[in-house]
This record gives structure tokens, C-alpha cells and sequence, in this order.
């Protein structure tokens, strides 16, 4: 079905219905993704101010088809918001709708709208003495919505799991313009189809999430924070195993290093402080959360002589304080930071099997070395299976000159994670810069049936057109 654009027509009947406070001057921020790799077009900017205005307006679309693209925080990576092609569309950003509607502490429940920072809404937790774990480079401005609407994961997936997983309900609202008040507080509910688990990860594909039901969880009562060299990825493997053994689910961030990712940041960003003197090949980044009672500090003491013993490892770092332990923090938070400053050729977010991550690294290696004389960055998050694996071009030269690339070294990659029965999107969602990749290693069962859903929910396909699936 043809679509509209967001025309001064269409304008002036939005303000008819909803006055002039909800549309807005469209300023670059929506026509740009972090990457630099999408730029978008934007008919006309809403930010709405509650639920009731989001339904007016995609009701308002729906009638006169024109496309919506529901906007966060901008900060997605895969091109999901912002439309380089078709009508001008609909941007509505939920930027406006920041509340923290309730809190529940004994039920370990938090109730935000969709447009809440992140950031925010681990601070509301904090304030009842409560833990919200989802935990992202960009939590100082990514929104709880957008992280639901791409099923963000983060640090600590190992322990809590990804955004799906702390999510209890929703409110949305449907492409008719429709309002699903869905905010379950209940840890079971098994009363038909669940439409919680539809809508997230859809990435406004099925509707706009403007409320959710979030789970909590106790602190911990300690936290200890390690990094500790060990001889090679599978040495990495075998230690998570000793470590989740020796202290089980009090294991809450298992983070992969490469030297190169060191490398790195010696080169653009000198003054991170380093935990070795000597950058190891390889080394990880471990975080435990105990209960009152158990020291951290000592679960990590023992785990380190034993793992020696077995010589899983060779060096390590214990902090000894907080800002110690902010300083191994900032090694693994700023080398995303660095990997822009250098520039890759192709970026890759994936997830392959645990046990088979050693033999996927060094079978990658031996390929993207039979392409050029590129620089690899493995790094991640090994506790869940989700590496960033991103290739970059020899040191003093410029990833453009190597455009002509970019496709061959993404194939290469994504080949090779089907082939170790893996995932080409872990964290990050599908967006427009995947949809190919999609129609490449989907089952052909699965994408049906998403088409299906696609078609019964927005007939008109006018919720984010061109994302997830292909037009």
C-alpha cells in the first residue's frame, strides 16, 4: 500500500487535533545515526506529552497512511531510526514522557514511560535500595523504550539477562492507534498470546511502547571487581566456568579483551589508565555482586590462585577501592570509544555459541587475514556468547580507503557466524542496516510468520517502514 508523506497538510491537521504544543522544529539529531552510516528524512518532529497524544497521532497517520518512525534516544547503531527512503515520515520521540510512575519496592517493581533515560531509571532504583541491571555505554541518554523496542542487552546479561528478560508489561500503543494498557506487575500471567514479548525487539515495527513494568532486584551487598590476563579465549572459557562453580550466579559481568582494543587506546586515548604495563594478548574483566557476608574481594582472591594453579591465568588486578575499580571500568567502557576514534571498515555484533568462540576467533583471523591487512578488535561480552567483532584498517591509514571492502568483510564475518550456528545481530536489533542479512540466514518459517504478524497488526505498514523487514 502507497504511503503519504508529513506534509504542511498533514501538519495542519495534527495541530487541529492536538494543538500547537506537540510538533516541533526538526533538528539533526533525527536525521543522523552515531555511525554516520544512515542519514534520514523527517516530514514533520512530534513529541508528544502522554499516551493519549501518541494514540492521536499514529491514529491520525493511520487514517491518512502516512509512516511513523518512533524515535529513543538516538543512540541505536543499526539504523532503526531514522528513514533514508519513501515518504517523508512521522518522527515521534517519546522524549517528553520521562516519568517514573510508581515504584514498588516490595514487589521489586518500577513503572516508567517510555522516553526515561536509562540512567534515570537505574537512579529511581537505587533510591528504594533496589538494583534496575541493565547496564550500556550509552545509559547516560539512551531511553527505556527504545532499549525494550531493540531488546538491549549489556554487561550484565550473564546474570540478569537482556532487556526482555526485566520487562514484566507494557503499555503501547498499536498501529491503529489503539492503546494496549499491558502493565502487568505479575510474575505469571499466562492468559493467551503474549504480546509484551512481540513488541519488544520489534523496534517499532508493531507499535510504540510508551510505558513499561520493570523488574528490580535486591543490591548486592558487596561488589568486587577484577581483571586478570589469561593465555587465550578458551583459558577465558574454562575460567567463567571455574568462577560460576566456585560462586554461581553471584558472577554478574564476564567481559573478553583483545590487546588490540588496548592497543587502541594507547593510541587515541593515552590517558586511560591501564591495569598491566604490558598489554596481554588476551585478558578479562570479571564483576562479582555476593550477598551480606561474602567479600568479593576474597571470592576473587581464591578464584585467581586457583585458576593459577590450573593455569588458566597468568596476571591480575584486584581494586582495592572504588576508584580502583572505576579505573577497570573505564578500560572496558572507553574501548568502543577508541574503536570510533580509529574508525573500523565493518562493525559486527554477534553471538556464537560459548563453547565454539575460541575456534570461531581463530578461523576469523585466518579469513579477514586472506582479505587485507586488517586490524581485528574481538572484544565482549563472553559470559552471554555476544562479541563486537570489528575490523579496522592497517594503523595510518583511513577506513574510507577501504570502502570498496566493506561488503566482502561484512559477508565474511556473518558467513562464518552461520556457519558456527550463531547470530549476526546479539545486541543491537536489526534496524535497516540488517535487513539483508535477514532475508540471507533467516529460517524461511520464522520470517513468514513475521511477515504475518507484520501484515495483521499494521496492514498499512506504516510503523517504522523499511526496518526489520524488508519492504
Amino acid at each position: 500500500m502507497s504511503l503519504n508523506p508529513a506534509d504542511d497538510r498533514f501538519a495542519a491537521l495534527l495541530r487541529s487535533k492536538l494543538g500547537d504544543g506537540v510538533l516541533r522544529p526538526v533538528g539533526e539529531r533525527y536525521l543522523e545515526e552515531p555511525r554516520g552510516r544512515f542519514s534520514g528524512r523527517v516530514g514533520l518532529l512530534a513529541l508528544p506529552r502522554n499516551t493519549d497524544e501518541v494514540a492521536e497521532l499514529v491514529k491520525l497517520s493511520a487514517q491518512a497512511q502516512v509512516p511513523i518512525v518512533p524515535y529513543g534516544g538516538g543512540t541505536g547503531l543499526v539504523g532503526g531510526q531514522v528513514m533514508s527512503a519513501g515518504p517523508a515520515p512521522l518522527v515521534i520521540s517519546l522524549e517528553r514522557m520521562t516519568a517514573i510512575r510508581s515504584v514498588f519496592p516490595t514487589e521489586n517493581v518500577l513503572v516508567a514511560e517510555a522516553g526515561a533515560v536509562l540512567q534515570d531509571v537505574q537512579t529511581a532504583a537505587e533510591a528504594v535500595d533496589r538494583l534496575f541491571p541493565l547496564s550500556l555505554a550509552a545509559q547516560g541518554s539512551c531511553r527505556i523504550g527504545g532499549n525494550l523496542s531493540t531488546n538491549a542487552g549489556g554487561v550484565n546479561v550473564l546474570r540478569y539477562g537482556n532487556a526482555r528478560d526485566l520487562c514484566l508489561g507494557l503499555e503501547a500503543v498499536l498501529p491503529s492507534g489503539e492503546i494496549w494498557h499491558g502493565l502487568s506487575r505479575l510474575r505469571k500471567d499466562n492468559t493467551g498470546y503474549d504480546l509484551r514479548n512481540l513488541l519488544i525487539g520489534a523496534e517499532g515495527t508493531l507499535g510504540i511502547i510508551t510505558a513499561a513494568s520493570l523488574k528490580l532486584f535486591p543490591r548486592p551487598a558487596g561488589v568486587g571487581t577484577a581483571v586478570f590476563q589469561v593465555a587465550s579465549p578458551e583459558a577465558a572459557i574454562d575460567l567463567l566456568a571455574l568462577a560460576r562453580d566456585k560462586v554461581g550466579e553471584g558472577v554478574s559481568t564476564f567481559e573478553l579483551i583483545h590487546r588490540q582494543g588496548l592497543d587502541f587506546l594507547t593510541e587515541v586515548l593515552p590517558d586511560v589508565r591501564q591495569p598491566f604495563a604490558s598489554p596481554p594478548e588476551w585478558s578479562v574483566l570479571i564483576e562479582l555482586g555476593l550477598a551480606d557476608g561474602q567479600s568479593p574481594f576474597a571470592a576473587l582472591e581464591e578464584l585467581f590462585v586457583r585458576a593459577e594453579e590450573l593455569g588458566q591465568v597468568q596476571d591480575g588486578v584486584i581494586a582495592q577501592s572504588e576508584a580502583q575499580r572505576a579505573d577497570l571500568w573505564t578500560v572496558r567502557e572507553r574501548i568502543p570509544e577508541a574503536n570510533r576514534l580509529i574508525g573500523s571498515v565493518s562493525s559486527h555484533d554477534i553471538s556464537i555459541p560459548i563453547s565454539r568462540i575460541p575456534d570461531f576467533i581463530c578461523e576469523g583471523r585466518e579469513l579477514i587475514a586472506g582479505l587485507g591487512p586488517f586490524r581485528i578488535n574481538c572484544f565482549g561480552h563472553l559470559g552471554d556468547g555476544n562479541l563486537h567483532y570489528n575490523v579496522f584498517p592497517p594503523k595510518g591509514q583511513h577506513r574510507s580507503e577501504f570502502d570498496d571492502q566493506r561488503g566482502a568483510i561484512k559477508q565474511t564475518v556473518h558467513d562464518l557466524v552461520y556457519a558456527f550456528d550463531g547470530s549476526v545481530s546479539a545486541e543491537h536489533g536489526v534496524g535497516r542496516l540488517k535487513t539483508n542479512d535477514l532475508e540471507r540466514y533467516g529460517d524461511p518459517a520464522k520470517l513468514g510468520a513475521m511477515r504475518a504478524i507484520k501484515l495483521a497488526l499494521d496492514p498499512q505498514g506504516i510503523m517504522n517502514p523499511g526496518a526489520v523487514l524488508k519492504g
